[in-house]
């Protein structure tokens, strides 16, 4: 198997459940370095939804090979066949044999011929990308945490673009998506359809420009992109550019094998190669009757057909061709689709609904009584009904409006009910109805267990509703509680409040005794880096520091940036500054020859482009507090000039901006924390969006020491007014209710989640009984364990020591989790 991707994986997996290691010994190359991997799930990962080490985000991962037999050369290339020999040969100079070959290897990202766009050797531009990889995904969620003030233009305007975007702009970037068709996702929507998905997108903060062809990447002397041209002349600025502007076959090594090929790999209706007696293609790389498949369920359907070819199962198998329907989530907006977008002949019906205020679009095609197409955007409870139709296994009903509301036609639940066992489900991972029926029957209790074993609703996440529907129904309503959901980490049974008092209790400072004491399966690899957070809130500098279970920012206390070099930003507190600090800042970019010197949109200046090696010195020489520029912990204080020049100044917003960072700065958090102080209602520094804002009020003319203090405010892609915690009468009294509210969130919000989301599910009411009114009788404890914290709290910049080991500064470490081992 020449690719280990999703297609080749699936067929892999199809030939085992059919006795296949009995009959194979199956060996799959794959040019990556990982098992198998959820290719549609980088847009969660890049959203910031999942981590690349999350175990959702693998399919197989390497002991599944080692399980099964198969040999799996990881992270080494083929690059020729011999047809005549039955040889694959690999970058490495491997060659390996075969009986049968089967070639998976997939599409490429199509990089359309723009000017500077590569270097002269062919290699893309720092900072162009592409979006199908692992690779791809680290590249960007690097450069899109490296400064405040990261801009990026996306070029293409389909799934897989928007896809980008809204990740991008969940990070905090700015993001403009260029589309050179005249409306968003053309190839799945009408132009109705593409207005209502542009309001959405534009809604989130995304610019969108249609009709405009990319003509070239701009760049500056030292290479980085600056922008991007079109063919009127104008131009976008762009830190980073995105090319998501359609895919391609990846035919190249079987072009060289002297194989077949068209647009993809030509294959007759068993997936044989022509000419060839064994030799098969599956996936996005192969071409059947005509036509190319960039779905997922068509490669699911190609590899049971291949799958009994193979094994024998059923030696006449045929694959004839797909009908895909398409049901997914784009930048948290449902979309449906299938068949054709409108009318193509004068006797076709056409039933739309289109209400943009509440983005929701609907429609159906309808000819010789039969649904030849489908539309739904906002509202896709219709779906599973119209799928059914599509595939002609329902009847449709007279009045063809009912087919897009529930006026008789089944509703979303029921639909569930009279679903066929056959009918899929979930589009990415191809599971039926009957997958999921059959995992209940054989013990699955939850929702989260047939996901477990199905991989239902393990993709984009738009079929859950329907999956949730389907287990209720299989188990007579009689549906266990996942308990899971409550944990602060799915490998311990407790909720985040027992878990830190499980901690305290048995005196637990390293992540290794977490899992041994209160893990019943033993260590989980997603776990570490959540749990190495709580050990720090509950102990401080006095937790046990292990390698292996913090992430590469945190081990070296700086940002890592794309091309393996970081990012140091010193503390600036309020963005106030002084000739020696500058000096000191200039001294050190001209030293080390750092390439960018930025300011960023948090008042701080951020050295880019430091090499690892550099780090412990660059430290030394700038002998400035760390600015906690990468770490899940209290990081800026945005400050405007208040009362010392403003002349609409009601309070001196610059010296408690200070006062606030300088008290709780570098604090570990759950997620990270941006607060803002402004001197008046104006709202110059933005505190009304930050986490955590204090604003002065009082009359106009007459400075006073009132203030009101706000949180759970956003201005990324979630843009939300932070809510009216108090209203209090000195600076005192604001750095205390910040401190009593930063520690009920460090003890009660689950992992990387936000102050935004928190606060709206916690309620602002009941926020404010507990830290203002203390209903609880909390409060005392809460200011006690934060004036701990805070007098625990050490500069790990200031903490400067040899390093652990030979490699610690050496090179760029992997970026996911390593073996633990106790800092000495």
């Amino acid at each position: 198997m020449v690719g280990n991707g999703m297609a080749g994986a699936r067929t892999v997996e199809e030939i085992l459940a059919r006795g296949g290691r009995d009959r194979f010994a199956v060996t799959m190359i794959g040019d990556e370095p990982y098992g198998n991997y959820n290719r549609i799930m980088l847009s969660h990962v890049l959203a910031g939804e999942q981590s690349l080490d999350d175990d959702e985000l693998m399919l197989n991962p390497m002991s599944w090979y080692a399980q099964n037999g198969i040999t799996l050369h990881a992270g080494d290339r083929a690059v020729a066949i011999d047809r005549f020999a039955k040889s694959v040969t690999c970058e490495s100079g491997r060659e390996i044999g075969y009986d049968v070959l089967v070639i998976a290897t997939g599409s490429l990202t199509h990089f359309p011929n723009m000017d500077g766009l590569r270097e002269p050797d062919g290699r893309l531009a720092r900072g162009v990308f592409g979006f199908r990889t692992i690779a791809d995904t680290n590249g960007m969620l690097q450069m899109a945490t490296a400064g405040d003030d990261v801009r990026a233009v996306v070029v293409g305007g389909g799934l897989l673009g928007l896809e980008a975007a809204y990740g991008l702009r969940t990070q905090g970037v700015d993001v403009d998506v260029v589309h050179s068709p005249g409306h968003l996702m053309n190839q799945q929507l009408d132009a109705h359809g593409g207005r209502v998905l542009r309001r959405r997108i534009e809604s989130l903060g995304v610019g969108v420009h249609t009709s405009r062809r990319t003509t070239a990447v701009l760049r500056d002397p030292s290479g980085d992109v600056t922008g991007v041209t079109f063919t009127d002349g104008s131009r976008l600025d762009a830190d980073m550019v995105v090319v998501t502007a359609g895919i391609r076959p990846n035919v190249e090594l079987a072009r060289r094998a002297g194989l077949v090929i068209e647009r993809g790999i030509v294959v007759d209706d068993q997936m044989r190669c022509e000419d060839e007696s064994s030799v098969y293609a599956v996936g996005e790389c192969a071409q059947h009757r005509g036509e190319v498949y960039g779905l997922v369920a068509p490669l699911w359907e190609q590899a049971a057909v291949l799958a009994d070819v193979l094994t024998g199962t059923d030696p006449t198998a045929s694959y004839h061709g797909s009908r895909p329907s398409t049901k997914l989530k784009v930048a948290g907006v449902d979309v449906a689709a299938m068949g054709v977008q409108g009318p193509e002949r004068e006797d076709d019906e056409f039933v739309q609904f289109y209400e943009p205020r509440s983005g929701t679009y609907k429609s159906v095609v309808v000819r010789d009584d039969k649904l030849i197409g489908a539309m739904l955007l906002g509202d896709i409870s219709k779906a599973a009904f119209l799928t059914q139709a599509f595939d002609e296994k329902v009847a449709l009903p007279a009045e063809r409006i009912s087919m897009l509301f529930d006026m008789g036609t089944p509703s979303a639940s029921t639909g569930a009910a009279e679903l066929a066992d056959d009918a899929q489900v979930c589009n990415c991972n191809g599971v039926t109805k009957g997958a999921i029926v059959e995992s209940v029957r054989a013990g699955a209790c939850s929702v989260a267990d047939v996901v477990a074993r199905t991989r239902a609703g393990k993709g984009c996440g738009s079929c859950k509703g329907m999956v949730s529907d389907i287990v209720a129904l299989a188990a007579g309503g009689d549906l266990a509680t996942d308990e899971a959901a409550e944990r602060y980490v799915p490998c311990i049974p407790m909720t985040k409040p027992e878990l830190l008092g499980a901690i305290r209790a048995s005196n637990l400072r390293s992540v290794s005794e977490v899992f041994a004491a209160l893990a019943p399966d033993g260590e989980d690899a997603t776990a570490k880096m959540p749990l190495a957070s709580l050990l720090r809130i509950v102990w401080g500098p006095d937790w046990t520091d292990e390698r292996g279970a913090l992430f590469i920012n945190d081990r070296v206390h700086a940002n890592i940036q794309r091309d393996g070099t970081f990012s140091v930003v010193p503390q600036i507190a309020g963005g106030v500054t002084t000739p020696d600090q500058l000096r000191r800042i200039a001294d050190v970019a001209e030293k080390y020859s750092v390439p960018m010197v930025k300011i960023t949109g948090g008042q701080r200046i951020d050295l880019l482009g430091v090499r690892k090696e550099d780090l412990p010195a660059v430290w030394e020489d700038l002998d400035m507090p760390s600015g906690f520029a990468y770490g899940k912990s209290m990081r800026t204080v945005k400050t405007c000039v208040g009362t010392d020049y403003c002349r609409f100044g009601l309070g001196d917003s610059t010296a408690l901006g200070i006062a606030v960072e300088k008290r709780f700065m570098g604090l570990e958090t759950p997620a990270k924390l941006k607060l803002a102080v402004t001197g008046c209602p104006r709202n110059c520094a933005e505190a009304l969006c930050k986490d955590i804002g204090a604003v002065a009020v009082g009359d106009a003319g007459a400075a006073a020491d009132r203030w009101e203090i706000y949180v759970g405010g956003a201005a990324g892609a979630h843009v939300r007014k932070g809510d009216l915690l108090a209203t209090v009468e000195s600076g005192d009294e604001v750095i205390r209710i910040i401190g009593l509210f930063i520690q009920h969130y460090r003890e009660q919000a689950r992992w990387l989640e936000r102050t935004y989301a928190w606060v709206p599910r916690v309620g602002i009411d009941e926020l404010r009984a507990v830290l203002v009114d203390d209903r609880d009788g909390i409060v005392a404890g809460l200011q006690d364990r934060i004036e701990a914290s805070v007098a625990g709290y050490r500069d790990p910049w200031r903490e400067r020591t040899a390093p652990r080991s030979p490699a610690q500064f050496a090179s760029a470490l992997p970026l996911l989790p390593l073996p633990m081992v106790p800092a000495r």
